[in-house]
């Protein structure tokens, strides 16, 4: 009983905390996003990537968002992640596309959730070892080189699924590797060697039901593709990676932060580790509590911006683990604990996530998934 109610009393106490970052979710644009791609795609479904925390926008709270939606399953990476929405009593279908262990396949049984067999090697491990009939997709290697059965495994593959009862494949399943290269070649190239794989497959396993090549990226190919399904990503997310610029999507997250000091220093004045930045003259400074640990990228460091009062504001010196430094210079009557945009959902904005992407030359991808989990997700 004492163990309850301390337990008791610390789920009460986080529940009066308030955070000094919040991570904002819109609700309505993540389903405008699916209606969208839904409304120009209507001969194709879409299957909500929910993998890696939903790219970092909280893999539970957007399930919960879309458990009504009309979509043939919903994607993860792990059985854990599976396990987590099961646990939260969302029902949909779940596809796990990465590896999973033939003991954790036969000794965890959650309903209504497939497999992806990622190797000839997996899939000769299974028809030896499986003990109960379970549902799969099959992957293949139509071209990068990561996962799936080479195009040479897939007679073998098809045999060994024919001759095990226990063994129900339901999808088929591969991965573009450069869709969203303005040179098509590549893509085309692997478009050709699934579509020729889809034919044998119809052929010979004709129960099987879903059939989905293309990422958010790959579905300016979806006329050239034989798929019904497409696995929606990124774009689900507001992010529109597509050569094709018809779609009106808009970005889902926004990541808010306050100022928690402010002081005005003079010329010649370092700010930050390793003396990296320098005043040229008067400036004032703003300290944000929120560091490469709660996934403001160090590679920002004295070239990032952050929104305050609709002014941009550049990082002065390095990131810390916990806090970024801002030349608060321009804005008037700043006080502590004013508002601080950290990551804007406004596309055109500095601090967009595809404006801070190009700034370090990485992915909107590699952003949203270094948002750690702990952060507060609240949805709008």
């Amino acid at each position: 009983m004492r163990l309850l109610t301390y337990l008791r009393g610390i789920k009460k106490a986080f529940s009066q905390y308030q955070p000094s970052i919040k991570i904002s979710i819109s609700s309505k644009r993540l389903l405008e996003n699916l209606h969208e791609y839904q409304r120009h795609y209507p001969s194709l479904a879409f299957a909500p990537v929910l993998k890696s925390n939903a790219y970092g926008h909280g893999l539970i709270l957007i399930a919960k968002v879309l458990a009504k939606e009309k979509v043939p399953f919903f994607v993860v990476d792990s059985l854990f992640e599976a396990q987590a929405m099961r646990q939260e009593n969302i029902k949909n279908k779940i596809l796990i596309v990465g590896y999973t262990n033939i003991q954790n396949i036969n000794h965890i049984h959650l309903p209504n959730v497939s497999f992806t067999i990622t190797s000839l090697e997996q899939l000769q491990t299974i028809t030896t070892s499986i003990t109960q009939p379970t549902i799969f997709h099959l992957k293949i290697d139509t071209g990068m080189h990561r996962q799936g059965l080479l195009l040479n495994q897939l007679d073998e593959a098809i045999k060994i699924i024919k001759n095990n009862s226990l063994i129900k494949l339901e999808g088929v399943c591969s991965h573009l590797a450069d869709a969203d290269n303005p040179d098509k070649n590549f893509s085309d190239l692997q478009i050709n060697n699934w579509n020729q794989a889809v034919q044998k497959i119809k052929t010979v396993l004709p129960q099987v039901k879903f059939f989905h090549l293309s990422a958010t990226a790959g579905i300016y190919f979806n006329k050239k593709i034989q798929a019904n399904v497409v696995r929606l990503g990124i774009g689900l997310y507001g992010i529109n990676l597509s050569p094709s610029a018809s779609l009106n999507l808009q970005p889902v997250l926004q990541m808010e932060s306050i100022v928690s000091s402010i002081k005005t220093i003079g010329p010649n004045e370092a700010v930050g580790y390793n003396l990296t930045f320098k005043t040229n003259q008067e400036t004032k400074i703003a300290t944000i509590p929120v560091g490469y640990f709660e996934g403001a990228d160090r590679r920002l460091s004295n070239c990032g911006m952050v929104k305050i009062q609709n002014y941009f504001c550049p990082i002065r010196g390095r990131v810390s683990m916990n806090i970024i430094s801002v030349d608060v210079t321009a804005v008037p009557h700043l006080q502590l604990e004013d508002p601080v945009t950290i990551i804007s959902n406004n596309p055109t904005d500095q601090n967009s996530v595809m404006n801070i992407a190009k700034i370090i030359n990485t992915t909107p991808h590699e952003i949203f998934v270094h948002l750690p989990p702990h952060l507060r997700r609240v949805i709008q």
